[in-house]
């Protein structure tokens, strides 16, 4: 069975502005807000926990932001260097955790941990370790992990503390206490389920399906349907920039042991040429299959020294 892990990071551009500067400034321990434009309105587009203490909320307007509080530090938010950090540390995570990682704008990080967890010891001290890593980089952090990208995305928002575990099969009671934004809908229709009574996703999951096509259109069914992981929803990897890397595609599908064998063997001659070429070895080798219900099965080997040698 599939496992997912939504890694969240409620202060995302917070906590990357802050990893940039000297520590010892005294700009540090003021109170810190990152202000965005909205139209014609400068708006409060992130807090820190500091100024969040003082009444300062995302939204509010930068002008009673420091009305309210005199020694406010105000900082313009950087959304495109957010999600280039962003991705940064997805490829770190990917280095170290799985194969298959990708980051989860504006706030996130989803890995998909199929069979992964066994190199780390375990799920719960997987998780332990990359958010030991995170909170002693200066990062707040949370993370669920669940059967599918939707059924952790929700709980890793509003359930982990900081961590999250469901245990296999049981997306929907995992799911169904948290509130319907987490299930990555837009803004407008999820102010309109709230408007109309549907406060948590539990309260979604029971209702008839044509109903709320026709009301909402197609996303808001497909969101229920991947959350409990009825329908697939597929994670494209981040690849790291000037990897080596090699690939088969088929015509039809291969299933046999021997001809997956096979093949694997051709990916690797072919790939040992181009680290001759190079003159370079390899130290962790990930292997993805592409499966034709779009779930990807991965394998990641690592040496003790760098090789070339098919």
């Amino acid at each position: 069975m599939a496992r997912v892990v939504s890694v969240s990071l409620p202060m995302w551009p917070i906590d990357r502005l802050r990893r940039q500067e000297d520590a010892s400034a005294r700009s540090a321990d003021l109170p810190l807000i990152l202000a965005g434009r909205v139209g014609n309105r400068r708006l409060v587009t992130a807090a820190c926990f500091a100024a969040q203490a003082l009444g300062l909320r995302t939204g509010m307007p930068v002008s009673k932001a420091q009305a309210l509080v005199l020694d406010l530090r105000v900082e313009p938010a950087d959304p495109e260097a957010d999600v280039e950090s962003l991705e940064r540390l997805a490829l770190w995570i990917l280095q170290r955790i799985s194969p298959i990682v990708a980051a989860d704008p504006p706030d996130g990080v989803v890995i998909d941990s199929t069979g992964a967890e066994h190199l780390h010891g375990g799920e719960a001290a997987m998780l332990e370790a990359l958010l030991g890593r995170l909170t002693m980089s200066g990062i707040t952090v949370r993370a669920a992990v669940a059967d599918s990208w939707g059924a952790a995305h929700a709980p890793a928002r509003y359930c982990a503390d900081p961590v999250a575990m469901a245990a296999p099969g049981s997306s929907e009671a995992v799911m169904s206490p948290c509130p319907s934004r987490p299930l990555r809908l837009p803004p407008a229709t999820a102010s309109v389920l709230r408007i109309l009574g549907f406060a948590t996703i539990g309260d979604l999951i029971g209702q008839p399906r044509a109903p709320l096509t026709r009301r909402f259109g197609p996303g808001l069914c497909q969101r229920l349907d991947q959350a409990p992981e009825d329908l697939a929803e597929p994670i494209e990897p981040l690849r790291p920039e000037g990897v080596i890397e090699v690939r088969r595609a088929f015509a039809e599908p291969i299933g046999a042991a021997e001809t997956i064998a096979r093949y694997i063997g051709k990916l690797v001659r072919q790939l040992c040429t181009p680290l001759a070429e190079k003159a370079l070895g390899a130290r962790r080798l990930d292997l993805l299959c592409f499966q034709v219900d779009n779930r990807i099965e991965t394998v990641r080997g690592g040496l003790a020294v760098p090789q070339r040698e098919p």
